[in-house]
């Protein structure tokens, strides 16, 4: 239960009363398939709806196991020359997908007025480490080169993605970094990420019982994901970031993953990275989908998509 130490908005204390009231067992106790239908009934009861476009179409690309689906967004029917977003879901690298992210990405099209391509990697347990990782940079890299389907010059990659798509979208602009695609990667912009190890953080002991994640949530998806823990595609604010493209980090004031994202915008800081952080008050993680049930995170969302034109626009 979420204790009064710290400062909640009411719409967010009123939403975690409800969940409350509602009892329910957490992902570790019901499984990954369980979890799916849990994330998509919550989206469906807690997140705003989607915003009409001129284009939302599900299109494949090839991908290292097979076809990769994606979902194409666009809020002009043609357009010229740009950047393309490439958005990563979250939860937990076992529980999302396009549907979940569905009205999320409609309001990244419409707000920053540029084509998204949402990637539907594949999921762990089925598909632990590295196959997430693998599917993000194939995608990002396809979508890079132009492809006939999306029907748009793309000229620069915006990578953005949550929790666990934070942490994607992260190690993807890293693999395009050190391995460039036929254009750069000009802003990336993580959404809560985890970035680093969390099992230390203050906020995972603060936040990790009665804030929606929950640490016991935590520790399962990590062994899901089965991660080698040498591999920087694990936790990539490990090793040099130096060359990372300018990016916007946003937190939750009340998320177990709040100092991973704090550590990993200081970190880029440290080594001369353009960096626009936003740490939101009094709301927790997850609220970028769940902007029915927390009306006041859209104001955050709409800051954090204003930092990412403002910085697209420097750099596009």
């Amino acid at each position: 239960m979420a204790t009064d130490e710290h400062f909640v908005r009411e719409d967010v204390r009123a939403f975690l009363d409800m969940l409350e009231a509602m009892g329910g067992k957490g992902v570790e106790e019901v499984g990954a398939e369980e979890g799916r239908t849990q994330m998509k009934t919550l989206g469906s009861l807690a997140e705003a709806p989607p915003r009409d476009l001129a284009v939302i179409r599900d299109i494949v690309c090839p991908g290292p196991d097979g076809d990769i689906p994606l979902r194409f967004y666009d809020a002009k029917e043609s357009r010229e020359a740009g950047p393309c977003v490439v958005f990563i879901h979250g939860g937990g690298f076992v529980i999302g997908d396009r549907d979940v992210y569905n009205a999320l990405c409609t309001e990244i099209a419409y707000r920053l007025d540029l084509p998204v391509v949402s990637v539907e990697y594949r999921l762990a347990p089925e598909y632990p480490f590295p196959a997430a990782p693998d599917d993000c940079e194939a995608a990002a890299r396809w979508v890079a080169s132009s492809p006939d389907v999306l029907g748009r010059n793309i000229t620069g990659l915006v990578i953005t993605g949550d929790s666990a798509g934070g942490n994607l979208t992260i190690v993807t602009t890293n693999q395009l970094v050190n391995d460039p695609a036929e254009v750069p990667v000009i802003v990336q912009a993580p959404i809560y990420p985890v970035a680093s190890d969390v099992s230390k953080h203050r906020s995972r002991e603060d936040f990790g019982e009665g804030y929606l994640l929950t640490g016991a949530a935590m520790n399962w998806f990590t062994e899901q994901y089965a991660a080698d823990p040498k591999d920087p595609r694990n936790l990539p604010m490990v090793g040099d970031c130096s060359n990372t493209p300018p990016t916007v980090v946003c937190t939750a004031g009340l998320d177990p993953l709040r100092d991973s994202g704090r550590e990993y915008a200081a970190h880029l800081i440290e080594q001369g990275t353009e960096v626009v952080y936003l740490e939101f008050p009094g709301i927790i993680h997850g609220f970028t989908t769940l902007r029915k049930a927390i009306p006041s995170g859209q104001k955050d969302l709409d800051a954090f998509l204003d930092a990412v034109e403002l910085m697209v626009e420097r750099y596009r």
